[in-house]
């Protein structure tokens, strides 16, 4: 009788026991490294701090070529409610270096970029259901010097969905509308993006994700739509920490040749 009696009480606590492991469980969702939009969001007193390491590109036009070097692009975000949080992002660090392929001049600017301050909210979704969606606005104040920042101020909002087909493979939409700087650095002007992702999950620790993204730009001096490929993977050695690379290329003459990014999250 005792030995029923204690078989049923570890029962008891072991069924007690295993909701409030999965309570314990931390949402931990990085926005990087994708060139999409997340609706998920941190969960309320916590912060996520997501850091570009290395973030290099080259355009390769016919009469120039650009390279830039950002590094020290923090983007915080901090949980204010249940699906609601707050974003802070700067660039601490930018080198754009052009050189004019007949004169054979350079120009090198560098400083810090510009902040940006944005609020997501999650619409729809969780753990147990297979679709997402949310909203995010964002507003860059122009603190960088034009080509390293925007030059002027802009404004813009995202709208990310994503769909999970299976338990490894998932579909991800992103929808964006910006108010952008103008290159003069006077007024702005519309541009807008749509991004496709499918993202494959080899383990719990490992992902990887393939993207076409295609940008209209209004610019005023000369309208331009780009497109560009992308893939990304991210690896997570701990539950709270996200080291990750993505690689881009352009694949029109408008979009930048060649983009490498690396970095990491963590989740405090």
């Amino acid at each position: 009788m005792v030995r029923v009696i204690g078989l049923a009480l570890s029962a008891a606590v072991l069924t007690m026991g295993a909701p409030a492991l999965a309570e314990d469980e931390p949402r931990f969702c990085p926005t990087r490294p994708n060139l999409g939009g997340s609706s998920c969001t941190t969960e309320p007193g916590r912060v996520h701090v997501e850091l570009s390491a290395l973030d290099w590109q080259r355009d390769d036009p016919a009469d120039q070529r650009e390279d830039r070097i950002v590094t020290a692009d923090i983007l915080a975000r901090l949980g204010i409610g249940k699906n609601s949080e707050v974003q802070l992002d700067w660039v601490g660090y930018g080198r754009n270096r052009t050189r004019d392929k007949a004169a054979g001049t350079v120009d090198t600017v560098t400083g810090i970029g510009d902040v940006t301050f944005a609020i997501r909210q999650h619409l729809a979704g969780d753990k147990q259901k297979p679709f997402s969606a949310g909203v995010q606005a964002f507003v860059t104040a122009a603190t960088g010097r034009y080509p390293v920042g925007a030059g002027a101020w802009s404004t813009g909002i995202i709208v990310p969905v994503q769909y999970e087909l299976t338990k490894k493979v998932a579909i991800a939409v992103t929808a964006e509308a910006d108010a952008a700087a103008n290159q003069s650095g006077m007024g702005r002007h519309l541009a807008y993006s749509e991004i496709a992702g499918l993202r494959y999950k080899f383990t719990e620790r490992v992902t990887a994700t393939a993207e076409l993204s295609l940008e209209r730009d209004d610019e005023p001096d000369g309208h331009e739509t780009l497109a560009l490929a992308a893939l990304s993977a991210a690896w997570r050695p701990t539950k709270v920490v996200q080291l990750d690379i993505l690689a881009s290329a352009g694949l029109n003459h408008a979009a930048p040749g060649l983009r490498l990014v690396t970095g990491g999250a963590i989740l405090f």
